[in-house]
C-alpha cells in the first residue's frame, strides 16, 4: 500500500510526531476544499456518510492484515462511540457549514478545537489550566466572537442558509472534537492508532447510514464530486486519522488538537487557489487572535509572569 506513509502504521522516535503534525495539517487543510466540492451536490449528510464509509473501507483491510481485528473486538463499543463524536457529527456539521461560508472561514473556526479541548480536559481529566492558559481561553473565544460578529444574522445567504447556523455548526463540530480527544486519552490509551482510526470510521458509518439514505440527492452527482469524496475519504480521513490518533498517543490530546493552529494556513491557501475565495484582513487578524489564544490555552505559549508557580 504505497499510498500510506510507512510512519503512519508504525512507531516513530520521540521527535517523529512533529513530522506527522505538519503533514496532518496539510492533509486536513485540504479536507475543507474536498468537502465543499462534494456537499454542494451530495448534501451534508450523504457527504459525511460517504466520506467515513470510504475511509472505513480503506482502513479495515490494513487493520486485518496487521492482525489487529481482535483488539477492535475488545474495544469496539468505545471506539465506535469515539467515531460518532470525532467523525460523524463534525463531518456533517462542517459539510452543512460549507454551503454558506467559505472554506477559509470554516477552517479558522476549526482552530477553536484546542479551546474546547482545554476546557473539557480541565473538567473531565482534571487538567487544571494555569493563569496563562485561562487567559488564552479568553483571548481565543474573543477572537471567535470578533470573527463571527458580521455573520451574526439569521438572514439567508445566496445558498438559502443563514451564515449564523454555519458558524454554530462549526462550533458544535469543534466541541465534539474536544470531547473525542479527551475520551480517547481516558478510555483508549494504549490502543494502537490504526485500531482507533479504522474502528471510529466504522462506528461513524453505522451512525450515519440511515440518515444519509434518507437525504440522498435526487440526481447523480458529477465525477468531480465523487472524486472529491474519494480524496477526502482516503487521504483526509483514512490516512489522516492514523496520524491523528498516533499523535494523541505519543504527544497527548492538547498537542494533537493544536494541529488546528496550522491547518487554516493550508485551507485558506487551497481555497484561494482552487475556489477563488477572498481572504480579508479582518479574517487574518481574527485568525491570528484565535491562534494566539489557543497556543496559550494549550500551553504551547507560556506567560511565565502570569500565574507563575501554578504550572503542572
Amino acid at each position: 500500500m504505497s499510498a500510506v506513509p510507512e510512519a503512519a502504521l508504525g512507531v516513530v522516535g520521540p521527535r517523529g510526531w512533529i513530522t506527522d503534525f505538519v503533514l496532518l495539517a496539510a492533509i486536513w487543510g485540504s479536507s475543507f476544499l474536498f468537502m465543499r466540492l462534494g456537499t454542494v451536490e451530495f448534501g451534508p449528510l450523504p457527504t459525511a456518510a460517504i466520506r467515513v464509509a470510504i475511509a472505513a473501507a480503506f482502513l479495515f483491510p490494513l487493520l486485518w492484515m496487521r492482525g489487529l481485528v481482535p483488539q477492535l473486538r475488545r474495544h469496539w463499543k468505545m471506539v465506535f462511540l469515539i467515531g460518532v463524536f470525532n467523525s460523524a457529527i463534525p463531518f456533517t456539521c462542517f459539510s452543512f457549514a460549507l454551503l454558506s461560508i467559505t472554506t477559509g472561514m470554516s477552517a479558522i473556526l476549526n482552530a477553536t478545537v484546542p479551546l474546547f479541548g482545554a476546557l473539557i480536559a480541565w473538567a473531565w481529566l482534571a487538567d487544571r489550566p494555569t493563569g496563562s492558559r485561562l487567559l488564552g481561553l479568553a483571548i481565543g473565544f474573543a477572537g471567535v466572537a470578533l470573527l463571527t460578529w458580521d455573520q451574526a444574522t439569521f438572514k439567508l445567504a445566496a445558498s438559502g442558509l443563514s451564515p449564523v447556523w454555519a458558524v454554530l455548526a462549526c462550533l458544535l463540530a469543534t466541541l465534539c472534537y474536544g470531547l473525542a480527544a479527551s475520551g480517547t486519552q481516558r478510555f483508549l490509551s494504549g490502543v494502537p492508532p490504526l485500531v482507533t482510526a479504522a474502528g471510529s470510521q466504522i462506528g461513524a458509518t453505522l451512525g450515519l447510514a440511515l440518515p444519509a439514505l434518507w437525504f440522498l440527492p435526487a440526481h447523480m452527482p458529477s465525477l468531480q464530486a465523487w472524486l472529491s469524496l474519494v480524496a477526502v475519504g482516503v487521504l483526509c480521513t483514512g490516512i489522516a486519522y492514523v496520524l491523528y490518533f498516533r499523535l494523541i498517543e505519543q504527544a497527548g490530546p492538547a498537542r494533537a488538537l493544536a494541529v488546528t493552529f496550522v491547518l487554516p494556513v493550508f485551507a485558506v491557501f487551497y481555497g484561494v487557489l482552487f475556489l477563488g475565495e477572498r481572504i480579508t484582513a479582518w479574517m487574518l487578524l481574527c485568525g491570528g487572535i484565535i491562534v494566539c489564544g489557543t497556543a496559550l490555552s494549550t500551553g504551547w505559549l507560556k506567560l511565565k509572569w502570569f500565574g507563575r508557580g501554578r504550572e503542572r
